[in-house]
């Protein structure tokens, strides 16, 4: 195994179905340009699953888009050659790339709401990838379109085929993407983070099916993934990429039991282990200027709780929820039809402060919902949020405004919650601005401390969202929710968009943000691996409702519901050594 040769293939067929040599991409104008990909070569033969990892902007993706010829605008391929069933792809015309793309290579994208249609149904949007496939239309793709929901993992599909995308959780619309995907049963997949936003019951689920389609219809998969437990399940070969360049190549349990350049020991060391107690990570250098800012106003009253904690802490709660319920009217069978669906039902818990408690449930179990009733941007149908004392669904603009200092969100999807017009400083700079903390200076100096807190460089301060990835976009999102210093951060599938060294960042400055300053988090997430390095307690909801808590160590090692012990037993990699700590 070295870092650039290609390994022997190990299934049938006498050449690869793709095949790139020495390939090099760059951005920019022909006299101007930037390096991104550099003499990347490997082959992917029939039936076969080859796992690309590496960090956020290691080049993963840009490999990837450049098979289909839908590199971003500037970008081109300037050395080498991309051959598919033994045909030169490397310069197609749009029309030749046009000709396979779908019916020959086809593309589970990674981010759902930039790539779904917010004015087209999810059944519009598998329909059409039929019709222009040639694969059917009227009555047959509407047909077809119900099986692919069904095999992509969303229930009740015939009801919810009319539905929008905003009518859909996050992992529910990843579903339609990977639906669409498998429209035209491509000879190659391409899956570019298939499974980050969805939970791990839905990601077994999806990775089985693709599974099937390797082995029954010969489907190629390359599949992109920043989590390298699930590459090393479900793949075949595992390629490393750092700063655009394959450092290491061979297969998967090899490259992850025994690695041997030293990034890919840096991946393996950052993994998430399920075995693993939480423990008082480090940053490398002390924490500075990051005290919570002192509760003012209405909401700043304090208080606390009579209600009870575990047996023997004492410690004051900061967030009390009690009856929680939210239930929406939906479309039914006729439009003029409607129907109740209840998204979350008679949720209570508390958090105590300086804890983090982890909600965790399947897409759509209810987890955002209630984190966006605790935040007050959804007004619940029953039941009470009271913070500090403060019960917080009431508030005027002014008790309002002093909540939402001490509290800040972290939201799951980083091209939809950070604004594309704003740079990286002023969009990390604008609740400084709004809340009129310190001097333009002051900002500043802020925005650069709190962007090397998250693990990005001062140089991109002038850069804008669709300038960097979205583990990068991610990054800015967390630093934006620091800027104030609050008390309490909401946190919704925080760090399912980065890659595991990043995550291993953010973890560690939760951590030590946590021990230094008494931050309180409400994390939610699908990744259980995660929950067991960054909550003390673990609430797990199922169909809007509350069905298991406890210590988190405690209901890792003897969960009492059997739904419970299902999550865990789905998690990728978890039987893999790389998982057991």
């Amino acid at each position: 195994m070295s870092d650039a040769t290609v390994n022997d293939h190990s299934t049938s067929g006498d050449f690869p179905l793709l095949s790139m040599r020495d390939v090099s991409i760059a951005f920019g104008t022909p006299k101007n340009p930037l390096p991104t990909v550099a003499d990347v070569s490997f082959d992917i033969w029939p039936g076969e699953t080859v796992a690309v990892v590496g960090e956020s902007g290691s080049g993963k993706s840009t490999t990837a888009m450049s098979i289909m010829g839908l590199l971003p605008g500037g970008g081109r391929v300037t050395g080498g050659t991309i051959t598919f069933d033994g045909r030169d792809i490397t310069h197609l015309s749009e029309r030749g790339f046009t000709e396979i793309r779908g019916s020959e290579v086809g593309l589970v994208p990674q981010d759902p709401m930039s790539n779904l249609n917010p004015v087209w149904s999810i059944g519009h949007h598998i329909k059409e990838a039929l019709k222009a496939n040639n694969v059917a239309t009227g009555s047959a793709a509407h047909t077809r379109a119900v099986e692919l929901m069904e095999e992509a993992g969303l229930t009740d599909a015939e009801r919810r085929i009319n539905q929008y995308p905003h009518q859909f959780s996050g992992g529910q619309r990843q579903r339609a993407l990977i639906a669409c995907g498998l429209a035209a049963r491509p000879r190659l997949l391409i899956a570019d983070e298939p499974t980050s936003a969805l939970d791990v019951t839905v990601q077994q689920q999806i990775l089985d099916h693709l599974q099937g389609l390797t082995r029954e219809l010969g489907t190629a998969v390359l599949l992109i993934t920043h989590d390298l437990g699930l590459a090393a399940e479900r793949a075949q070969r595992i390629i490393v990429m750092s700063q655009g360049r394959i450092v290491e190549t061979g297969p998967s349990l090899e490259i992850l039991q025994d690695p041997r350049h030293p990034y890919t020991k840096k991946l393996v060391a950052s993994a998430p282990s399920v075995a693993a107690r939480r423990v008082d990570l480090k940053l490398e250098e002390p924490l500075k200027d990051a005290a919570p800012v002192a509760p003012s106003g209405p909401a700043g009253t304090s208080g606390t709780s009579g209600m009870a904690g575990t047996s023997g802490d004492s410690t004051p709660n900061l967030i009390e929820v009690s009856g929680l319920t939210k239930i929406y009217e939906v479309a039914g069978d006729r439009p003029w039809r409607k129907k109740q669906f209840t998204a979350a039902e008679d949720v209570s818990f508390f958090l105590r402060r300086g804890r983090t408690l982890a909600l965790v449930g399947e897409s759509g179990s209810g987890k955002s919902t209630v984190a966006q009733m605790v935040l007050g941007l959804l007004e619940p149908t029953r039941g009470t949020v009271t913070f500090d004392g403060t019960d917080v669904t009431g508030l005027d603009k002014a008790g309002e405004l002093a909540f939402r200092r001490r509290v800040q969100p972290v939201f799951q999807n980083p091209y939809g919650s950070v604004d594309p017009m704003y740079s990286v400083f002023n969009t990390i700079a604008e609740p400084l601005k709004v809340h009129g903390v310190g001097s333009a200076r002051d900002r500043e100096k802020r925005v650069r401390e709190l962007l090397d807190r998250v693990a990005m460089p001062s140089s991109m301060l002038s850069r804008y969202p669709g300038e960097l990835s979205g583990g990068q976009r991610q990054r800015v999102a967390i630093a934006r929710a620091l800027a104030l210093g609050p008390e309490a951060l909401i946190l919704d599938e925080a760090v399912s968009a980065l890659d595991v060294l990043v995550q291993s960042q953010i973890l560690a400055l939760l951590n030590e943000l946590q021990r230094d300053t008494g931050l309180t988090y409400l994390f939610i997430t699908h990744d259980l691996a995660v929950v067991k390095q960054i909550a003390d307690e673990t609430l797990v909801m199922r169909n809007g409702r509350i069905v298991e808590r406890g210590e988190t160590d405690a209901l890792f090692e003897t969960p009492e519901q059997e739904y419970t012990r299902h999550l865990i037993d789905s998690i990728p990699g978890s039987s893999l050594p790389l998982y057991q700590g």
